[in-house]
């Protein structure tokens, strides 16, 4: 039966086969941009495909946007911005935000094939984690769409106006809740641009909207690569720009916005340590690796890359590392039972095995589970270094891999310079049983977020950022509402 276990011929224990079922689901085998509510092709007529990772298939044909497409998009978003958009109450736009948030819960299963069949990711993240926190981004921010006077007491809050928005291959589906829900509780219009890699469950969210009924231009969704993002950032009547990727194009967006007076928020790279001291509960910190850096393929900003242990118990570590790591399945996202999924895109997968290669050149050790891995698609084994130093670029660079950096430490004080000595400054973790030391690292560790004796939670109230070069501004909670409005005094 589907999911029973059974004695493999090396002695140990697998899994059967448990397909997670895609009939439901329902895919175009052509998509359009989504511009003024309906679907229209790109004025070029150009089209390109999305690759199922994990199989090498096309999925789909996806409109390829050009600037007159994007033009045409935020044209659309200034209109309903100017019209029905501004003119409804705020308790009305928070009933349409609502109303997507209910629908996305009611098609949940087809949104979580699709991001797994998309994206790569193990069906069990799309469908536990995914899509129910995206939904949850849209009830939260429906909540707040006319408490906005509440939010920011003795100020106006006044929308921007158009929002442009890029996200990256990810969270494809959570990055458009992140940044669409507060943009429209805002009062604000929407010109999003999904990654090429990974556009379906945006364009299938468009297919929401259009059902949902909001106003035509409110939401607009268009497809294609980097020049298809840059004319959305250089478009004249765009007045937010929210962007979420590499560090390297965040740069070149703050240039492109320099001298304008475009609000922007920039959610960029991250290079994350979990520190554990020799206090910490070993086996809990254990599988809080594994979940931070393994289960999401290192397919996250802010995956916990790094890991700074104590001396004293780092062999212990390092061994239920590699015990766990043994453990774990690499295979079919689709499978219930798949730990590791399928590297985004041919380009990632040969961006990780070229850092691979790098780290041993560097002198490191590399250890890679000897799971076996399917023999078409994009795999990458969980892998781990040891006898890394600091100026190694797998410890300085973001890899976006399921691939670890492993160093040790002996005192408090040698863990936060361990810790803080990257150019980035997205998250970290903790691990330790005394709650003084969790305040001491905390507030001496330069970074937006840090968890204690967990990693990677997330909730749409809490704010997400970075410092150095992981970004600027926030994301989420009240911070996620004020990077959309315009804050005067009130008279």
């Amino acid at each position: 039966m589907s999911g029973q276990s059974k004695l493999s011929f090396d002695g140990g224990w697998e899994y059967a086969p448990a397909p997670q079922d895609i009939s439901h689901i329902q895919l175009e085998k052509k998509y359009g941009l989504f511009i003024d509510g309906d679907f229209v092709a790109p004025e070029s007529g150009n089209y390109f495909e999305t690759i199922n990772p994990a199989t090498e298939k096309p999925l789909a044909k996806v409109a390829a946007a050009n600037g007159a497409d994007v033009d045409k998009a935020v044209r659309a978003a200034r209109k309903a911005f100017d019209g029905p958009w501004s003119k409804m109450s705020a308790a009305d736009r928070g009933k349409y935000i609502y109303r997507i948030a209910r629908m996305l819960q009611e098609r949940s299963r087809e949104f979580a094939v699709i991001e797994s069949l998309d994206g790569g990711k193990p069906i069990r993240e799309s469908r536990d984690i995914d899509i129910p926190l995206s939904a949850a981004h849209f009830f939260y921010y429906a909540g707040w769409a006319d408490k906005l006077q509440y939010a920011f007491p003795g100020r106006e809050a006044q929308a921007l106006g158009v929002a442009g928005q890029i996200i990256p291959w990810n969270f494809p589906l959570l990055m458009a809740a992140w940044k669409i829900a507060p943009a429209l509780a805002c009062g604000n219009t929407v010109v999003l641009k999904p990654a090429e890699t990974t556009p379906l469950t945006a364009l299938k969210l468009a297919e929401l909207v259009r059902d949902a009924d909001l106003p035509p231009g409110v939401v607009n969704i268009v497809t294609g690569a980097g020049d298809t993002g840059t004319a959305l950032v250089e478009h004249d009547d765009v007045n937010k720009i929210a962007f979420t990727g590499s560090t390297a194009v965040g740069r070149l967006i703050q240039q492109r916005l320099a001298g304008t007076a475009k609000k922007y928020t920039l959610e960029l790279g991250g290079k994350a340590a979990n520190i554990i001291f020799a206090d910490a509960a070993i086996d809990q910190a254990v599988e809080g690796i594994v979940n931070g850096i393994f289960f999401n393929q290192g397919h996250v900003c802010c995956a916990g890359s790094r890991l700074l242990v104590q001396e004293a118990v780092a062999d212990e570590v390092i061994q239920k590392l590699k015990d766990r790591m043994e453990t774990l399945i690499v295979g079919d996202p689709l499978d219930k039972n798949t730990d590791i999924g399928a590297i985004n895109s041919a380009a990632q997968h040969k961006r990780i095995d070229e850092y691979l290669k790098l780290g041993q050149e560097e002198g490191a050790e590399m250890y890679q589970s000897s799971r076996p891995v399917p023999a078409s698609g994009y795999w990458c084994r969980p892998t781990l270094f040891t006898g890394v130093s600091q100026s190694n670029r797998i410890v300085q660079e973001e890899i976006f891999g399921p691939v670890l950096a492993i160093q040790t430490f002996r005192t408090m004080e040698e863990g936060v310079t361990k810790a803080n000595n990257t150019p980035y400054g997205l998250s970290g973790g903790i691990w330790t049983d005394k709650g003084a030391k969790i305040f001491k690292m905390t507030r001496a560790i330069r970074a937006g977020v840090i968890w204690a004796n967990t990693f990677n939670k997330f909730d749409p109230t809490s704010p997400f950022g970075g410092y150095k070069e992981s970004g600027v501004g926030r994301e989420g909670g009240l911070h996620g509402l004020s990077a959309y409005l315009s804050l005067e005094p009130r008279r």
